[in-house]
């Protein structure tokens, strides 16, 4: 089936045209209908099967007859919503919009936080008939009184499951009290849980239920590999891997955000352009950092788990886990990013002893066994930073057990080598002076004071015990 025989306008198709794209995904054949229909829906699907173009083109067709090219803001109120629970996933279904809408006369914009307010007032005062947003940035602008959603016919829930498992139900309840009681309401979520359904019932009517499993899912499209490796060799494996393999564009996965950091460092002092992204750098950094990578200017981009949904990577060839998510379905959503549009992905994942409980997780989830690859030989000479040792206390090094049954280390002081400092050469302390003659020879005073100093101690020599 293609896109004209859903019946969209000549617009929209001359515009997924220019996409590239020849024929609906399951996801887009089974929403694009009902949308159009003006029914409530609730979707079930994941990052990568096409979604955004599911919900964007039938709104976009739905908004058509109201379009105005007039310049006044009074022309372009906010008539679709669309929220979503991270600002890279914000900041890409928005642009997917702008790239649908191109032929027509309809405005989007996008909102969230972390970066400047003032220029999106601007543009909300300028007058966008679609908004996409996080939900705490919306609300600020609601606060700030410059956003009106008195005239929304349509809103879209984009990663519900997402939203409620980062804390946003809260601010949801409250963005459904701001807006009209009539409107059309779509909701997609990669999961179906009991919390879903319960918010499906509170904002939707009679809703049309659609569930589709990714296109080429996973199993079929990528590779699972595992490497069994010790925790203090999983730095220099990665980067054999990158270098052996060539490896141009990587996604590297770490639970923590100080993890992210130590990684992208360890691997630019080993000569790999590396990048990281995760919640503590700021909106600008991380888009910059998300486009150094698309751009091929950084090979390995270091995330959380915060860019395991939501990233928009076409083609990606590998996902490698440098360290296991806790979650099996956090496996599931990581190796995600791989094996897109029809192009097969490798997912690669080093796992040392105490992770071997959740790769069983991963492996019974998945209802498969990841292949195991032998190690390679590592050139491990160079000696690896401890783990965390920059942000160690001082306290807890101190403080750190010393097994007695070791001899302790040999004494080592820096010793003057052509005009430098050996610091490899055993410390050898001099022989204490024979006498106190040798003692005040060796006191490093002025004349004045070695004279006073003499005279001292000559006085208290001829001083009678007491």
């Amino acid at each position: 089936m293609s896109f004209e025989s859903l019946g969209l306008l000549p617009e929209l198709l001359r515009a997924i045209a220019d996409q590239g794209y020849t024929e609906p995904t399951p996801i887009q054949l089974k929403a694009i209908p009902p949308v159009l229909a003006r029914h409530d829906m609730m979707a079930c699907a994941q990052t990568g099967t096409g979604k955004t173009a599911g919900f964007a083109l039938p709104i976009l067709q739905l908004l058509a007859p109201q379009q105005s090219s007039s310049p006044s803001p009074a022309r372009h109120p906010i008539r679709a919503l669309m929220l979503t629970p991270t600002r890279e996933l914000a900041a890409q279904v928005e642009e997917n919009v702008r790239a649908y809408a191109k032929y027509m006369s309809l405005r989007s914009a996008v909102v969230f936080g972390g970066v400047d307010i003032d220029p999106q007032i601007k543009a909300l005062r300028a007058g966008v008939e679609i908004l996409v947003a996080t939900p705490g940035r919306l609300l600020d602008h609601v606060q700030q009184k410059t956003v009106n959603l008195s005239r929304v016919e349509i809103l879209v829930l984009d990663e519900a499951d997402r939203m409620l498992d980062m804390g946003f139900m809260p601010d949801i309840k409250r963005i459904l009290s701001l807006l009209p009681a009539e409107r059309q309401s779509l909701l997609f979520s990669a999961t179906f849980s009991e919390d879903i359904k319960r918010l499906a019932n509170q904002m939707l009517r009679t809703p049309v239920s659609i569930e589709v499993a990714r296109r080429n899912a996973p199993a079929d499209l990528v590779t699972h590999r595992m490497f069994e490796v010790d925790s203090e060799h999983k730095g220099a494996l990665l980067a054999h891997l990158i270098k052996s393999r060539d490896m141009q564009q990587v996604l590297v996965f770490v639970r923590t955000k100080r993890d992210a950091n130590r990684l992208m460092r360890e691997l630019q002092r080993d000569g790999v352009p590396a990048t990281a992204i995760h919640s503590d750098r700021t909106q600008g950094e991380r888009m910059q950092a998300l486009e150094e990578f698309k751009n091929g200017t950084m090979k390995v981009m270091v995330a959380t788990d915060i860019a395991a949904r939501g990233l928009d990577i076409e083609q990606l060839p590998f996902v490698i886990n440098y360290e296991l998510p806790y979650a099996a379905e956090d496996y599931i959503h990581r190796i995600g990013r791989t094996g897109r549009a029809g192009s097969p992905g490798e997912a690669i994942s080093l796992v040392c002893g105490e992770e071997k409980r959740m790769l069983d997780d991963i492996e019974r989830e998945l209802k498969r066994k990841l292949e195991r690859l032998p190690m390679p030989e590592l050139a491990t000479g160079r000696s690896r930073p401890p783990r965390h040792h920059e942000e160690r206390s001082s306290s807890s090094e101190h403080h750190a057990p010393r097994s007695t049954a070791r001899p302790a280390p040999a004494r080592t002081a820096p010793v003057a080598v052509d005009g430098g400092f050996d610091f490899n050469k055993p410390y050898e302390p001099k022989a204490a002076p024979s006498s106190d003659a040798d003692a005040r020879a060796k006191i490093p005073l002025r004349p004045t004071m070695r004279r006073q100093t003499a005279a001292l101690l000559g006085g208290l020599a001829k001083k009678p015990e007491l």
